[in-house]
């Protein structure tokens, strides 16, 4: 405890390290209440009607959408896209540079590439948001639950009025996307990093509260105090395996040749070259769940509504659909490694600054012995991201609440213990600068970043 004291004090005689978690704390504070309001335009009292689509249970990519947002999207908030846009304009871009020349040859221009991505991603994510804000405003029309859901902008006509409602609320939420994607590049510039990360993080953890307190009052209710504190060791136990899957990498040892540079040797050191065990982070995920959209679209179709076999692979709760979860999120690991780490790059950046790794010849023997290491371990990496994302649905049979059973895995887990790391390593970083203990007794926290990456934004 004494520790602790001593380095939140270190902390905050930082001006620097001070400065930066204030302008992070209040940013944070302006995007929660942008959550809160809502898309004007639409009748408050709606949320209210238990009809309403947006107090049903949601799940899949939509429900993972409302995670992100911070509940926003349930609530019809100015945010109710939030950053998501901007995830799927990112990982388009991210499969073009691989995909496509012009992108690749942007991404070698350095710093001027960079800023010519950076728009492209920019322009992309206006286009993805105003189709879907497009979409999301006609599904917030045709599913609510009164028979004229929308307080209209015209008392001419409801058709008029409807087509006002529809223009504003789309240049709103493009305005709400874009204004929460310059809050995180502030919270990066200003703040500790990782702005994106933060701002989804928090949407998560904002639930947190609430759904633990139910799970506890439930289970003090029904006199079940050991079976919660079984539940609470077994949630912990699986952060500490998160925590695990996050950090872990496999080091692989890497010589750089000697050079004489006037009177002075360099290089001969012997350094690591470090590959993540889960390099695709939390994307499988999300790439898993929104495919599962289409056996419940599938289920739609007339005459196969009675299909058992589509139902259990469109049910969260079936043990069809996450049999199919695990599957696809194994296959997406695999993919999305392949397309993100390029072992022949690799092999290429250390043949010219002069490094090999003993035992192997530079060039193709490299890029080839890289390649069979990272598909040695993607296996139980994916396997493990697998079991992961569905343990959810294992705490839900064995009567925990369906919210706080989110948070056993899946995709919320991840990001929430993944962002945490990273900020805590960079406050470990402004603390060892100014030559102050670290956050730790021993060793060095390893967020995401400091093993070969970190998720989107």
């Amino acid at each position: 405890m004494k520790k602790l004291i001593s380095t939140i004090k270190n902390i905050f005689s930082i001006e620097d390290l001070r400065t930066r978690l204030l302008n992070l704390f209040l940013l944070l504070v302006i995007y929660r209440i942008g959550t809160f309001i809502v898309i004007p335009g639409v009748d408050p009292l709606i949320l209210n009607d238990p009809n309403f689509y947006g107090n049903k249970e949601s799940g899949g990519f939509l429900g993972l959408v409302n995670t992100f947002s911070g509940g926003a999207f349930d609530r019809v908030s100015i945010f109710a896209l939030g950053i998501m846009p901007y995830i799927s304009a990112s990982i388009v871009i991210q499969l073009l540079t691989v995909a496509v020349p012009t992108f690749q040859k942007m991404q070698k221009e350095g710093e001027d590439g960079r800023r010519k991505i950076n728009a492209i991603t920019r322009y992309l994510t206006i286009a993805i948001t105003s189709v879907q804000g497009i979409a999301y405003l006609i599904n917030l029309k045709s599913n609510s639950g009164s028979g004229k859901p929308l307080a209209l902008m015209s008392e001419t006509s409801d058709a008029l009025g409807w087509t006002t409602f529809l223009i504003i609320g789309t240049l709103v939420l493009v305005a709400g996307t874009m204004f929460t994607m310059w809050l995180g590049e502030r919270i990066t510039d200003r703040g500790v990093g990782n702005g994106i990360s933060i701002i989804i993080m928090v949407g998560i953890i904002a639930r947190l509260p609430s759904t633990l307190l139910a799970e506890i009052i439930d289970r003090f209710g029904g006199s079940q105090v050991m079976l919660l504190i079984v539940e609470l060791v077994i949630w912990v136990v699986v952060i500490l395996a998160v925590i695990a899957l996050v950090q872990a990498t496999r080091r692989i040892p890497v010589q750089y040749a000697k050079r004489i540079v006037g009177n002075k040797q360099m290089g001969g050191v012997r350094q690591y070259l470090p590959l993540k065990v889960n390099a695709a982070g939390v994307m499988p995920i999300i790439f898993a769940q929104a495919l599962m959209f289409l056996p419940g679209s599938a289920a739609r179709i007339p005459g196969l509504e009675d299909s058992a076999f589509l139902t259990s692979l469109s049910r969260p709760d079936e043990i069809g659909y996450n049999i199919l979860t695990f599957v696809l999120i194994v296959l997406f690991t695999y993919f999305y490694t392949a397309i993100t780490i390029n072992p022949n790059q690799i092999a290429d950046d250390l043949k010219r600054n002069g490094g090999f790794i003993p035992g192997v010849k530079p060039g193709r023997k490299t890029a080839n012995f890289i390649g069979s290491v990272m598909s040695r371990i993607t296996l139980p990496g994916s396997v493990f991201l697998g079991i992961v994302a569905i343990t959810p649905f294992f705490a839900i049979k064995v009567g925990v609440n369906d919210q706080f059973a989110q948070f056993y895995g899946g995709t919320s887990l991840l990001i929430m213990v993944g962002v945490v790391l990273d900020t805590l390593q960079q406050v470990e970083q402004y603390l060892i600068m100014r030559h102050y203990d670290g956050l730790m007794k021993t060793g060095r926290i390893k967020g995401r970043s400091s093993v070969g990456g970190a998720m989107t934004g």
